[in-house]
């Protein structure tokens, strides 16, 4: 099963935002994920149409967050993204004529729909400054460590 990681690259950049002082251009964010400045314009308007992130034209504008780490669940962002399926499972070929694909579908579906369930009510509970405590902890932790 092919893993989406759209929503712990969003996260990551959202982090980013918090981390510096000022905007973020998209050209900036693109470098840390080594991608097209485009894509992260593309990702990133659906969080601005969502008011979870601002952003800014001209000299010293780009990407900024627009309410504080606090206010932003990780449901909030997956829902800004357009809440792609974390898991799916459907017959080898969706044409498939082997009623086997389709059962094998059927039954693990239920059990992915659960999963589903679970893992949204939990990123509802988890915020971005809750990711960010967790990182500065770490941060300090790895400079006591290279000292």
């Amino acid at each position: 099963m092919k893993r989406n990681s759209q929503l712990a690259q969003t996260l990551h950049a959202l982090l980013h935002m918090a981390e510096h002082d000022g905007p973020l251009t998209s050209e900036e964010l693109g470098a840390c994920f080594d991608t097209n400045p485009v894509v992260i314009r593309r990702t990133l308007a659906g969080l601005r149409e969502a008011g979870l992130v601002a952003s800014g034209g001209g000299r010293g504008g780009g990407w900024s967050l627009s309410r504080p780490l606090e206010k932003i669940s990780l449901r909030d962002v997956y829902r800004a993204l357009g809440a792609p399926e974390f898991f799916h499972v459907g017959p080898r070929i969706a044409s498939s004529p082997c009623l086997i694909d389709h059962a094998v579908a059927d039954a693990m579906a239920g059990a992915f729909d659960e999963a589903q369930a679970l893992l949204l009510k939990r990123l509802t509970e988890i915020t971005l400054a809750d990711i960010a405590a967790d990182y500065s902890r770490r941060a300090r932790k790895a400079k006591r460590h290279a000292s």
